[in-house]
């Protein structure tokens, strides 16, 4: 609505993960370094958490985006999954597997010789859970069982785990015992502070093509990093809708007022 006032090529605070947009904060670069670690060393279980809207699944994108073609991916985006076999079956077709039959054992051997295959090529293969803090125990468990398939040597499968901070409790319930025991790699996603807020606001603005024409106040970055408490979507949605207000009244610098106003409106 407000880009071409703006001469933005486009929006700059979308809610939408794009990881066009990624601002690689200290604690995100961090992220990014503990994955491609966890995915390079196969350590087998990785486990991401972060408060809703810390940028988990910007940072999912980002992943998949810098891994080379050695290296297949299964993102699973709906964890709402009710059953063994649902999970066994999203999996595989991410993958592009073919099994010869519907059932468990044909799928896993199907799921299994298609891991020696891409390995024996010297290749890896990844599995990104999102939301996976909405996974019933049961398909927790049917996931740690899916880290059973190796070799003598080496994990054929890299599990990822990202979700909510609810997700760590729940790994540490005692029927979950053995599978919080084969994590590995962990790493907690915080939000920005307040330099990295002003940063983030500059990056995106910088990306979507502001030249430096747009100006965020000082008040009003204050008052962003005071509404968001430096969680990148609930800043995307008040700098959006300052903007939108910026617009109305045919403004380039946005101020507090500006930015209170907005934030109600996202209240």
């Amino acid at each position: 609505m407000y880009e071409s006032f703006f001469g933005f090529k486009e929006k700059p605070f979308n809610l939408t993960p794009d990881p066009a947009f990624l601002f690689l904060s200290r604690k995100h670069e961090e992220a990014l370094s503990h994955l491609s670690y966890g995915i390079t060393e196969r350590k087998g279980f990785i486990e991401i958490t972060g408060e809703i809207g810390a940028g988990k699944s910007t940072l999912c994108r980002a992943l998949l985006s810098r891994l080379g073609e050695t290296i297949k991916t299964a993102y699973l985006l709906n964890s709402n999954i009710t059953s063994d076999m649902q999970l066994l079956h999203s999996v595989i077709d991410d993958l592009g597997i073919k099994p010869a039959g519907k059932n468990k054992m044909a799928v896993l051997k199907a799921l299994n010789k298609f891991l020696l295959d891409v390995n024996l090529a010297g290749h890896n293969v990844v599995l990104i859970i999102d939301e996976a803090q909405n996974l019933r125990p049961k398909l927790l468990e049917q996931i740690r069982m899916l880290s059973n398939l190796e070799t003598d040597k080496e994990k054929l499968l890299q599990i990822i785990l990202v979700g909510q901070p609810e997700l760590k409790d729940i790994l540490r319930s005692p029927n979950l015992a053995q599978l919080n025991q084969r994590i590995t790699v962990r790493y907690h996603v915080s939000p920005l502070d307040r330099a990295e807020t002003e940063n983030y606001i500059k990056h995106r603005l910088n990306v979507a093509g502001a030249n430096g024409n747009v100006h965020f106040e000082e008040p009003a970055l204050e008052s962003v990093f005071n509404f968001s408490k430096g969680i990148p979507r609930l800043i995307n949605a008040v700098c959006d809708k300052a903007l939108l207000l910026a617009f109305v009244r045919e403004s380039m610098r946005i101020s507090h007022d500006m930015v209170s106003i907005a934030a109600e409106e996202v209240q």
